[in-house]
């Protein structure tokens, strides 16, 4: 029998609540189911974040502009085979409830729900798209709206979302960290 990782019940409490939220102050507002909805599209397959590194390589014009483009559309490629393999695997969580009407269109995945692999690629996305990059406020905002997204049109759960911004945030480090921007030359690296 494959290992399924349960969620701990304590993060229902939070997911209820969140839900609640979303439905008194978002779902609903026309201004707002039309970001978010449209986020939530821009979000699939990590549109979003391979159309950014593009528009990035090719404001660096000249130096080394295919070095952050190839981590870019790497880290967004391990990201979502890990995530949306192995990982969803493990924890099977059924998605959250939605029997209403949609304002808008929403394609519904069929993966387990835990973790958003919009906000894993989100975030991950973002990490590695702001290094060195003096628009880095604005891929992480647009990161937050992206993964938020995810819960005002009920195919995540809160928890799920969180999950997925850790995930996304550690796993944009650890590229950061192993495949850097610059390569230092073999004599800086002895000083």
């Amino acid at each position: 029998m494959p290992l399924t990782i349960p969620i701990p019940p304590a993060f229902a409490r939070l997911d209820d609540a969140v839900d609640s939220w979303f439905d008194s102050y978002l779902r609903g507002n026309p201004l707002a189911d039309a970001v978010m909805y449209s986020a939530s599209a821009v979000g699939d397959h990590g549109i979003l974040w391979l159309a950014f590194a593009g528009l990035q390589a090719a404001r660096r014009r000249g130096g080394n502009w295919q070095r952050p483009l190839l981590r870019a559309v790497s880290g967004l490629a391990v990201e979502s085979a890990v995530v949306n393999g192995p990982v969803k695997w493990m924890f099977r969580r059924t998605r959250p409830m939605h029997d209403e009407p949609r304002p808008w269109n929403v394609r519904q995945p069929r993966t387990s729900s835990f973790p958003s692999g919009h906000a894993t690629s989100a975030f991950l996305g973002a990490a590695l798209l702001s290094d060195d990059d003096p628009y880095w406020p604005i891929y992480y905002a647009l990161a937050a709206v992206v993964a938020a997204s995810r819960v005002h049109v009920k195919v995540h759960h809160a928890s799920d979302v969180l999950g997925g911004v850790i995930i996304g945030a550690a796993m944009g480090q650890l590229v950061r960290k192993l495949f850097p921007l610059t390569k230092e030359s073999p004599a800086a690296e002895l000083r």
